[in-house]
């Protein structure tokens, strides 16, 4: 293959149709969501099913530590995505592979150290989560194998980084759903041994996760040498595998404002089920059980944010300007029609969906349909702050969003809620969604329409590595 026609087989976010692109590109890293979704909540109810409510609790506990291995991971790779997207943009494939290339030392080294101590250390990390006794034990197994599985994980989000970065998002889903189903397939398989399986328990469900996340990604790198993909390291890229400082510290610097977003979502969850807890086991039931709809509810908006990052990186990289403000809009609609049909839906069967988890005579539904009637349709408010934030981070300008939502999330929400539930009662502090929603989502739009982050030079700073 020429080189002219290895650059017409890449995948551009940089010409064609926006909407249609946009849509394309969105949906598999929307069903790919969906699918991780689907994927724990299956293997829940393999070990609830198998081993009890306290291997349940073994694996709440071990799965909260690795919302913050993902969280620092996810910040990283997004920063990939927009430093990969803007060289390609630019035309820079050199420097992009310059980008994988130091991307992948790193992940490399950060994983083994952050696996190593997680197997090394994971009863005392357990017991600083004040661990259950009779749960600790089993957690201590579960994560010790979670933790080893972490240069997988690592690694995987990477190439996923990488693809999506250079416009690729097909790819990694196909590759997510081949993990999914091996994880879901042999879960019960280990974890009470069937046929030539050893029964391992707990371990076995870990052991699951590790083999299907090891498989797909050894599979993953296989396929895409088999593809010769143009931004792999061949034999005369050895020299690109080093630590180049330069490129880590903008992957850094604006990864872990990115990180940092979802543990200030994950610390607003934390601190409301602390007030929701004070009104009874029947109020937390029913806010776990609506949180938990309104997980699949935003992921609409999820997707399409991070599309656009994408896409805008590339476009920004390339100097589109026009296409960056259509880009922008085209996402903010696509999450009002889709986020709003989920919302519709779930109004129309709130009790339904509800029912799927609560029993349906108690107090805890009818507490259930009040919180979603009020804060599911906030959530396509949320969506357009977070398709807005999407492209003012795609130019490297990545601070301001995580202030936005600390200010809407632990200054608004939380201490609003506060007042409204002890002023005027539970029905009341539900309030404080659309609110927090709606104040984040008009900060957004101010910065985005008259703030400096069009002049942000994340290219220029990181990556044009060769201008550099």
């Amino acid at each position: 293959m020429t080189s002219s026609q290895q650059k017409a087989a890449r995948p551009s976010l940089t010409e064609g149709p926006i909407a249609k692109t946009l849509f394309v590109f969105s949906l598999p890293i929307l069903l790919g969501n969906v699918l991780q979704a689907l994927n724990g909540s299956i293997n829940s109810i393999w070990v609830g099913k198998f081993l009890g409510e306290t291997a349940l609790a073994a694996t709440s506990n071990a799965n909260l530590i690795m919302f913050f291995l993902i969280s620092a991971i996810f910040g990283i790779s997004m920063a990939a995505v927009i430093l990969v997207g803007q060289n390609l943009g630019a035309q820079r494939v050199q420097d992009a592979k310059k980008v994988v290339g130091t991307s992948t030392v790193f992940f490399v080294i950060l994983s083994i150290i952050i696996g190593a101590i997680g197997v090394i250390f994971s009863p005392a990390i357990l017991d600083l989560l004040n661990t259950p006794a009779d749960a600790k034990t089993l957690a201590v197994s579960y994560t010790r194998i979670i933790f080893a599985g972490v240069p997988f994980m690592f690694g995987f989000n990477l190439i996923m980084a990488v693809l999506r970065g250079s416009g690729d998002s097909k790819t990694p889903f196909y590759f997510l759903l081949l993990s999914a189903v091996l994880d879901v397939a042999l879960n019960p398989l280990l974890i009470q041994g069937f046929g030539p399986f050893p029964k391992l328990g707990i371990a076995g469900s870990a052991l699951a996760t590790l083999i299907a996340q090891s498989i797909s990604f050894v599979l993953l790198v296989l396929y895409l040498y088999g593809k010769k993909y143009f931004l792999r390291l061949t034999r005369n890229d050895l020299h690109l595998l080093r630590m180049d400082w330069l490129v880590i510290k903008t992957l850094i610097q604006k990864g872990l404002p990115m990180g940092l977003n979802m543990v200030v979502v994950s610390l607003s969850n934390l601190i409301l089920i602390h007030y929701v807890n004070a009104y009874g086991s029947e109020a937390t039931a029913a806010f776990g059980i609506a949180n938990q709809i309104s997980s699949y509810v935003q992921m609409p908006a999820l997707a399409v944010g991070g599309a656009v990052t994408s896409m805008a990186s590339q476009n920004i990289g390339a100097g589109r300007w026009d296409r960056v403000s259509r880009i922008t809009w085209s996402g903010v609609g696509f999450n009002v029609l889709l986020t709003g049909v989920l919302v519709l839906c779930l109004h129309l069967f709130n009790r339904e969906a509800l029912g799927l988890f609560l029993p349906q005579e108690g107090k805890a539904i009818d507490l259930g349909v009040h919180i979603n009637n009020i804060t599911l349709w906030s959530f396509i408010i949320f969506g357009v702050f977070n398709v807005m934030a999407g492209v003012i981070r795609s130019s490297g300008s990545v601070v301001v969003p995580l202030i936005v939502s600390f200010i809407a999330l632990l200054i608004v929400r939380i201490p609003l809620a506060s007042f409204l539930g002890s002023h005027y009662g539970f029905d009341a502090m539900w309030w404080s969604f659309p609110i927090s929603f709606a104040i984040a989502t008009v900060l957004t739009a101010l910065y985005y329409r008259y703030g400096g982050w069009k002049k942000a030079r994340l290219l220029q700073a990181a990556g044009g590595a060769a201008s550099a």
